[in-house]
């Protein structure tokens, strides 16, 4: 069933959403609609739960033409940085990391500290050469640790992984003004 979600009532909002659950939509993901996915450049038209990695916000999106897969990074207690899980079952209820045959074009993953609130945008290819997606069901991860701006890990491993997530980052701190020009260039054309 199609339906037009009750908090994002604004005749301007350009969602629909496919309901999979009772449960309300995760709060960052509304943020994210609200503010990025909500403009006539722009627009969501299909959301669906994806309930093997709730804990972290999962959800299918569908972005004008491209596939998402949205989580939510959570932070740990003894470490820097933020946790998330990217996994499915297989046909044999064993977790498996996703594949890059998948038709899938990013994954976004928000993290969010305090007054500090961004979203990592990763191209399925950036992620495989990564080796965080497997490649014809070789290699790949079921969780990843993100390193926004201002976290300051202090290994080297941390660091040179920020490094490389660094230019999949937009900051969208409510104190900052929306950077349109930085959504073009992370949410580019794929095919």
């Amino acid at each position: 069933m199609i339906k037009q979600d009750s908090t994002l009532s604004n005749p301007n909002t350009y969602v629909h959403i496919i309901e999979t659950s009772p449960t309300p939509l995760q709060g960052d993901l509304i943020e994210v609609i609200k503010r990025i996915y909500s403009t006539p450049e722009r627009h969501c038209t299909l959301l669906l739960e994806e309930p093997h990695n709730a804990d972290y916000g999962s959800y299918f999106v569908k972005l004008n033409l491209y596939n998402i897969r949205f989580r939510v990074a959570k932070i740990t207690p003894t470490k820097v940085g933020q946790f998330v899980t990217i996994w499915e079952r297989n046909e044999n209820g064993a977790i498996q990391p996703y594949d890059i045959s998948e038709p899938i074009d990013y994954y976004v993953i928000c993290a969010r500290e305090g007054n500090n609130f961004g979203q990592f945008v990763f191209p399925s290819s950036v992620l495989r050469d990564q080796d965080i997606l497997a490649d014809q069901g070789v290699g790949g991860k079921r969780a990843i640790r993100i390193y926004p701006p201002w976290d300051v890990p202090t290994s080297r491993h941390a660091r040179n992984t920020q490094k490389w997530q660094l230019p999949y980052f937009l900051d969208l701190s409510l104190h900052l003004p929306i950077d349109e020009e930085r959504i073009r260039q992370l949410y580019k054309p794929l095919r």
